[in-house]
């Protein structure tokens, strides 16, 4: 599946729209969208993941250099992960740091 990732930005909201699969070859593409976002100065990021179809390790530490860039008064959401992908994200412990949501 071909990767995609875009970002629009709306109130200070950041929506970002991923596609395909999270992984070390797009990684960089990703990284790219979130220093735009936190640039911008967004006061949430919500990270739109119903496309998302594969999260790797390299993934995962994406969505940790997310957090880590919007800083700890960033609300931070992944929402409408599939089941791997959401399950991914808990075996991690991750989704203390991040907020898990439904679509």
């Amino acid at each position: 599946m071909t990767f995609d990732v875009q970002m629009m930005i709306n109130d200070n909201v950041a929506t970002i729209q991923v596609t395909g699969d999270l992984d070390a070859a797009t990684a960089g593409w990703f990284h790219d969208t979130i220093n735009r976002a936190a640039d911008a100065g967004a006061v949430e990021l919500v990270i739109r993941a119903e496309r998302l179809s594969y999260l790797s390790s390299a993934g995962l530490r994406s969505l940790v250099f997310a957090r880590q860039k919007m800083g700890e008064d960033v609300r931070v959401a992944v929402v409408g992960a599939s089941d791997l992908v959401a399950r991914t994200i808990r075996l991690a412990g991750f989704d203390r740091s991040i907020d898990l949501v439904d679509a």
